[in-house]
């Protein structure tokens, strides 16, 4: 059965119109037709059966049969801020992997060590589509835009917080640390680490200095490891 990410709809909607890009796939790459069923995600939880009513390639209408709210809700919030790795196709690995293990919000940190400054934005959260289309997820994370360490920092989170690093002194073990079924907020570093004074920063702030295990890690593999950690130990 085929999936379209429909951001636009609502529970109350008796029909849907898919947009001309995805009429187009729905109608000449998949040539679906008229009486075949679809599902749609909303990307806020909705999960929605459909069936097509007119074929159109360009303006698709689609008689909507059931809607599930809160499909496949996670018992936990997750929300990880990581420095954009220099060879961007690694932080496009990391945000398929996380959504597809599952993540609510990421957000992208500029640290002094960052060798990269920026990224687009839009292009990112394509491939975040993609994997929750592929994952059969009906929550899309929020993808935040670059923003420097201290302005994170500043920032509220009603949970916990962890600073995963490899500078040497006393780390947790983010297996021993977490509340079950809580909000965590964990920030991983650029390629170069964080320096000492933003760890500094980030401890004052509340953040819990954390370990991800004895191995030397990259920015990508950290974070997916720590997505991967608060997944499995929440899993009910």
């Amino acid at each position: 059965m085929q999936l379209f990410y429909t951001p636009d709809i609502a529970p109350s909607h008796p029909q849907y119109f898919l947009s001309e890009e995805e009429s187009k796939h729905a109608i000449r790459v998949l040539r679906l037709e008229a009486g075949e069923e679809v599902q749609l995600i909303d990307g806020k939880g909705g999960f929605y059966k459909a069936v097509i009513h007119d074929a159109h390639p360009k303006r698709t209408i689609l008689n909507i049969t059931s809607v599930t709210a809160n499909f496949n809700k996670r018992n936990h919030y997750l929300h990880i801020a990581v420095a954009p790795t220099k060879n961007i196709e690694r932080l496009e690995w990391f945000l398929e992997k996380a959504t597809e293990i599952g993540i609510d919000e990421i957000s992208l940190i500029i640290t002094q060590r960052s060798e990269r400054k920026e990224a687009k934005v839009d292009r990112l959260n394509k491939i975040i589509t993609a994997a929750i289309k592929q994952s059969l997820k009906a929550y899309h994370p929020v993808l935040n835009d670059a923003v420097k360490l201290n302005q994170l920092l500043s920032q509220p989170f009603d949970g916990q917080k962890f600073i995963a690093h490899c500078e040497p002194g006393g780390k947790l073990d983010l297996r021993k640390e977490i509340t079950l079924q809580g909000k965590y907020l964990i920030l991983i570093g650029p390629e170069g680490d964080f320096s000492p004074a933003e760890i500094e920063l980030a401890v004052e702030s509340g953040f819990k200095p954390i370990t991800l295990g004895e191995a030397r890690l990259r920015t990508e593999t950290a974070a997916l490891e720590a997505c991967f950690e608060i997944n499995f130990l929440n899993r009910a």
